[in-house]
């Protein structure tokens, strides 16, 4: 058979969804002259249906990307913004159930923490309060973040959070490890541990029959739960670490089944200073920004499937 006899192979349209990304909304919510601040980004994202609008050009079954926009700031005024997770459940739901040809929604919304700036007492005698409520800085380096997955029936919800950079200035060491020709690691019996903690948490909340976790007060006491462990924890690896860090919040969370942590060591690496004729008993580090080892694992609820994808990056 001559190259140019052979049947053609057929082309077939693979999994598609499509949506708006990246849609920056701040809900300010005005108790009196006490104000709060809700500040999003939220990534729609929509499948089901739609293979003529990739086939034929049809877009008799494509809501414009556009009005998903619109959707988000109009959901932001009309249902408010609780938590990143309910506000991404009411956009899930809707979309879901309000076009027949979008068969699953998945929402990520990542949400920017601010805290209140305090004023001096001087100040607020001259603009006549006794505090002022209605102004902000910028809250930390870490940000929250959400997955909200609906298929009409089944919910999937994965928080966590990222950026979040932690310190044990000691109670850590390191030795034991395997060595070979290639090893030029001195073993560390007293070292900073540190990390730019990334942490996904999978809630066993499936569907509408069951109790809604209260989103705020479980990222709230999650977040808890888990620096205490970094801090409790007199570590002998980053691994052993991570552990503790997942496995405290599963003991303590009951509504959380899995956990997934993304830890970079960030290297502190003792100064030589005895060139100058000083001693350095374990003060002034060289803090390296990479190379990093990078630690990495999942840990479950006994009985749990693993559903937290291994690579986060786009979580």
């Amino acid at each position: 058979m001559t190259p140019l006899s052979r049947p053609a192979h057929p082309v077939i349209l693979g999994q598609n969804q499509y949506g708006k990304a990246e849609n920056r909304v701040v809900k300010i919510t005005r108790d009196g002259a006490t104000h709060h601040i809700k500040d999003l980004n939220v990534s729609v994202a929509l499948s089901g249906d739609l293979s003529d609008v990739h086939l034929t050009g049809s877009n008799a079954h494509c809501l414009p990307t556009d009005t998903t926009k619109n959707t988000v700031f109009a959901f932001a005024k009309e249902y408010g913004i609780e938590s990143a997770e309910q506000f991404g459940i009411h956009l899930a739901r809707h979309f879901v159930t309000s076009q027949e040809p979008i068969k699953q929604a998945r929402i990520r919304i990542e949400e920017y923490a601010w805290e209140r700036i305090a004023s001096s007492d001087a100040n607020s005698r001259f603009i006549g309060a006794d505090e002022v409520n209605h102004s902000f800085a910028r809250k930390g380096q870490e940000t929250r973040v959400t997955q909200i997955t609906y298929d009409g029936e089944k919910w999937e919800v994965i928080s966590g959070l990222k950026d979040l950079v932690v310190m044990n200035s000691t109670n850590s060491e390191f030795w034991g490890y395997i060595k070979d020709e290639y090893t030029t690691l001195q073993e560390a019996y007293d070292r900073i541990l540190a990390t730019q903690v990334s942490g996904r948490w999978r809630f066993n909340w499936t569907d509408d029959d069951q109790r809604m976790p209260h989103w705020e007060r479980s990222y709230e006491q999650t977040r808890k739960h888990m620096l205490e462990a970094f801090a409790e924890t007199y570590s002998y690896s980053l691994q052993q670490t991570l552990y503790q860090m997942a496995a405290r919040i599963i003991n303590h969370r009951s509504e959380i089944d899995e956990v997934r942590f993304s830890l970079p060591n960030k290297h502190h690496f003792l100064v030589d200073l005895e060139p100058f004729g000083l001693k350095n008993d374990n003060e002034v580090y060289y803090a390296a920004d990479r190379m990093y080892g990078l630690i990495e694992a999942t840990v479950l609820r006994d009985g749990a499937t693993a559903q937290i994808p291994v690579d986060m990056t786009n979580l």
